[in-house]
């Protein structure tokens, strides 16, 4: 049986997490940051460690069958592979800066020089609203490019906005991209094995925004407890030796869970327990 060939991020921010990810979801994963490739045959798996920029374009060849890098990445490489799963890590957020105060709207860009290391983004984002600008591909930090003169404008990966203000930047304008981590495939061809290690990863997703609950209840008061706790599907409720109580169980969102633990205990929940989720099929 061949094994399902994907690629994973050999370097940077994408990096540690994806192979977290991977781990958590049952795949072996390499201990030498040098190693290159990795056969995981009990998974039915092979992995290859790529440059994130480079890895839509594997898939997209259909050189390898899947893999992690980030949307921006994906777009901006036009590569013939789509999305099929967001991750849930590495979000970012595209932007357009300029001098503070000269710019208020993306329409001021007609022509303006941008820079930015998303070409493709970026040329997408002006052609969408018909507007006219010259885009310079820079590699690395674009902020000093205004002040070299090379460019009007930059577009680039926004988090805190302290590198910006350091330069004399503030952004303007609607947001360009938000991106984050994601699974991408060749598009129209995805091999069978490929829903196996979505599903894995998607359980992972799950895990991490859950908790399983467990409290003692009256029957009397049953109703109302799995109003606040309704499960994914369903709660577990068994009965207890002591009479008129029962046993409830239900999967509930981490965020929240101890405000929900508050809301359980008023009603007269006891016992109330929260435990981790490692990982799940639904």
């Amino acid at each position: 049986m061949s094994l399902l060939r994907i690629a994973v991020p050999n370097k940077g921010s994408l990096s540690q997490a994806a192979t977290e990810m991977l781990r958590e979801s049952g795949y072996r994963q390499r201990e030498d940051a040098k190693q290159l490739t990795l056969s995981d045959p009990d998974n039915g798996v092979e992995f290859f460690y790529l440059r994130p920029r480079d890895i839509a374009l594997y898939v997209g060849e259909g050189t390898l069958d899947a893999g992690v890098t980030g949307r921006d990445l994906l777009l901006d490489s036009a590569a013939q592979a789509d999305e099929a799963l967001s991750l849930g890590f590495g979000r970012s957020r595209f932007r357009f800066a300029g001098p503070d105060g000269a710019f208020s709207d993306v329409a001021q860009l007609a022509g303006t020089r941008i820079a930015t290391s998303y070409v493709g983004v970026v040329r997408a984002f002006l052609e969408a609203r018909g507007i006219e600008a010259s885009v310079v591909r820079l590699d690395g930090a674009v902020e000093t490019s205004i002040q070299l003169g090379v460019a009007d404008v930059i577009a680039d990966v926004v988090e805190t906005g302290s590198t910006l203000r350091q330069a004399g930047l503030a952004t303007f304008g609607e947001t360009i991209l938000e991106s984050e981590a994601v699974l991408v495939t060749r598009r129209g061809s995805v091999p069978p094995a490929f829903e196996v290690f979505k599903r894995r990863l998607e359980g992972v997703l799950v895990a991490r925004g859950y908790v399983m609950m467990d409290y003692d209840i009256e029957e009397a008061h049953v109703g109302a407890a799995v109003d606040l706790t309704p499960g994914i599907e369903s709660p577990t409720i068994s009965p207890l030796r002591r009479e008129g109580w029962v046993a409830v169980r239900a999967m509930v969102p981490r965020d929240g869970a101890h405000r929900l633990m508050d809301e359980l205990y008023q009603i007269g929940a006891r016992g109330i327990l929260l435990t981790d989720i490692h990982a799940c099929r639904l």
